[in-house]
């Protein structure tokens, strides 16, 4: 895909489990782009009174304003996908988010393709030091600015 020429989606999941059957999404937040222009954002959220775990309620008590508030997994994924219409998705590949997509049926690919990297545990860190980022509470920003910096 020609980044600078099409439209399409980064995004970031916040799970509680790895497998949809055992855990919900908390957090989804993902950016609409053309070329590398911001078109679009989806900020949408578990209710926080259905998150059992305050270590969860935690990783997810910044910009509460920002967020749009779901009462189910099903009800963020089912926004989610009516917001991303038919657009290529740019995923962090790793086994929770390839799990909670699979429903979805876009075309999906590793964002780090296009960063010339690999997915790993400091994958975020490493990109903030090698780009000079500032830190952000949105990993889909973090992305975003990385993709400007490299392209």
């Amino acid at each position: 895909m020609e980044l600078l020429k099409e439209k399409y989606i980064i995004l970031e999941i916040i799970p509680t489990a790895i497998n949809p059957k055992k855990g919900d999404i908390i957090q989804l937040s993902a950016l609409k782009l053309n070329g590398l222009n911001l078109v679009d954002r989806f900020d949408y959220r578990l209710r926080e009174d259905l998150i059992a775990l305050n270590d969860f309620k935690e990783m997810v008590s910044y910009d509460k304003p920002l967020f749009t508030y779901k009462d189910s997994t099903k009800e963020i994924l089912e926004s989610f996908k009516e917001w991303i219409e038919d657009l290529p998705l740019l995923i962090i590949d790793n086994v929770y988010t390839e799990n909670f997509l699979e429903t979805i049926d876009n075309s999906k690919e590793s964002i780090f393709n296009y960063l010339d990297t690999k997915y790993n545990d400091n994958i975020i860190d490493e990109l903030m030091k090698k780009y000079d980022l500032e830190p952000s509470n949105h990993i889909v920003d973090l992305l975003y600015e990385s993709l400007i910096k490299h392209l």
